[in-house]
C-alpha cells in the first residue's frame, strides 16, 4: 500500500467516527471524501487497497468501513505507549484522550529531572527517564513520544531504540536520526504554524512599489 495512501487511512477512519456520532449509518463515496477533505477519486483508489466495501447504489456501511480501516491500521488492539519529557506539551499530551479511544494507552511518563519524579499527570507517576528499558520490557512498549527540548531529543531516540521501541512519535524541533527498522513520525507544530503564515501573507493584497520618480 502506497505511503501517501497509509498517511490518509486516519483521516478516513476520523471522519467515519464523527459520522458515526452523528447516527450515520451509511455513506456514499463523496460524502465520505467532502468529511475527509479529498476528491472521491482519491478515497475510491485508496479504499480499493482493502478491498471492496462498498455497495452500488447504496454506498459504504459507516461502521463497518471503520472496523475494517481501524483493522488495517492496526488500532484494533491496545497500544501501550510511553512519553518521554513531561513539560507543557509533555501534560497535554499526557491528558489527551484521544489516545485511548483511538487504540494508543499510554503506560508510563518519563522525564530526567528529578523534581518531577513521582509527581501525577493524568493520573499516572512521573518515573525518571533511567527507568526507560525496565519498563519497554514490562510493558511490552514499541512505541515512544519524545516531547523535550531539542537538545534532549536524539539521546532520548538512542535510549529508546537501545531498549526495543521501533515507533517513535518526535514533537521536538530537531531531526533524529534512528537505524532502519525505525519508524520516526515528525511533529513540528513552529513549521505549521510558519506555513500557515505563508498562506497568510499571500492572502494579504499586495502593497504596489511607488515607480521610480513619482513624488512621494
Amino acid at each position: 500500500m502506497p505511503e501517501a495512501t497509509v498517511a490518509r487511512l486516519p483521516i478516513y477512519l476520523r471522519a467515519l467516527h464523527a459520522m458515526l456520532e452523528r447516527g450515520i449509518s451509511t455513506c456514499s463515496s463523496e460524502e465520505l471524501a467532502v468529511a475527509a477533505g479529498v476528491n472521491s477519486a482519491k478515497l475510491r483508489k485508496d479504499l480499493s487497497y482493502l478491498g471492496s466495501y462498498g455497495t452500488r447504489g447504496v454506498g459504504y456501511d459507516v461502521d463497518y468501513l471503520r472496523y475494517q480501516i481501524a483493522r488495517e491500521i492496526g488500532v484494533t488492539q491496545d497500544w501501550p505507549v510511553i512519553i518521554v519529557g513531561i513539560g507543557n506539551l509533555g501534560h497535554a499530551l499526557a491528558n489527551y484522550s484521544g489516545f485511548r479511544s483511538r487504540g494508543f494507552r499510554v503506560v508510563a511518563l518519563l522525564d530526567a529531572d528529578p523534581a518531577l519524579s513521582e509527581k501525577v499527570v493524568a493520573g499516572l507517576p512521573v518515573r525518571p527517564f533511567a527507568e526507560l528499558a525496565a519498563i519497554v520490557a514490562d510493558q511490552s512498549v514499541a512505541i515512544g513520544v519524545i516531547a523535550t527540548p531539542a537538545e534532549a531529543a536524539q539521546p532520548v531516540a538512542d535510549e529508546m531504540v537501545a531498549a526495543g521501541i521501533t515507533s517513535i512519535l518526535n514533537f521536538a524541533p530537531s531531526v533524529i536520526a534512528v537505524p532502519e527498522g525505525v519508524d520516526v513520525r515528525k511533529v513540528d507544530l513552529s513549521i505549521e504554524l510558519q506555513i500557515l503564515a505563508y498562506h497568510e501573507q499571500r492572502k494579504a493584497p499586495s502593497v504596489s512599489e511607488p515607480e521610480e520618480g513619482a513624488s512621494a
